[in-house]
């Protein structure tokens, strides 16, 4: 089962999701020298509950329940150190953060986002970079960096009947 099948099931258990995210994050972190402080693993923990994107002002409440210090700069610190890392992206149209899959590796940044059920996944498809870098080079652009949403309708949803 892929991360685009696994993302768009409504009954999926996130339990796996969480436990590969932090472990991924903790990793990572060992291997660069950083600290995964609690805050920055509980944040990661949050994103990973499920795979709907998350502002940071959804994640306040749960960091005041655990004991945290609940203010916007808490949580913007702990988003802004994860998405350094590699282990979350930011939505831009959303303005709302998700984890990733596959934080050791390079990652294109393509996102499907459901408009129903606000699901999202990261879409890993080197022909869509290669097709955007290819057509920006024909016109004599660089590509730095590259961010792709693509909003629509999720297999549960169609399935459900919800219109498009």
């Amino acid at each position: 089962m892929t991360n685009v099948d696994i993302a768009f099931q409504p009954e999926h258990d996130h339990g796996h999701c969480i436990n590969q995210a932090l472990h991924d994050a903790a990793e990572l972190c060992r291997s660069r020298q950083l600290r995964l402080t609690p805050i920055r693993e509980l944040v990661l923990k949050l994103i990973w509950q499920s795979h709907k994107p998350l502002g940071a002002y959804d994640i306040l409440p749960a960091l005041a329940d655990a004991g945290f210090n609940s203010a916007p700069p808490t949580v913007y610190r702990a988003l802004d150190f994860l998405q350094e890392q590699g282990l979350v992206h930011r939505i831009a149209s959303l303005n709302a953060f998700m984890g990733c899959n596959h934080p050791k590796n390079h990652c294109h940044n393509s996102f499907l986002i459901c408009r129903q059920c606000h699901s999202a996944v990261e879409l890993e498809s080197p022909a869509i970079s290669k097709a955007v870098k290819k057509t920006a080079s024909e016109i004599g652009f660089a590509v730095e960096s590259e961010t792709i949403e693509i909003a629509g309708t999720c297999p549960a949803c169609l399935t459900k009947g919800q219109p498009e």
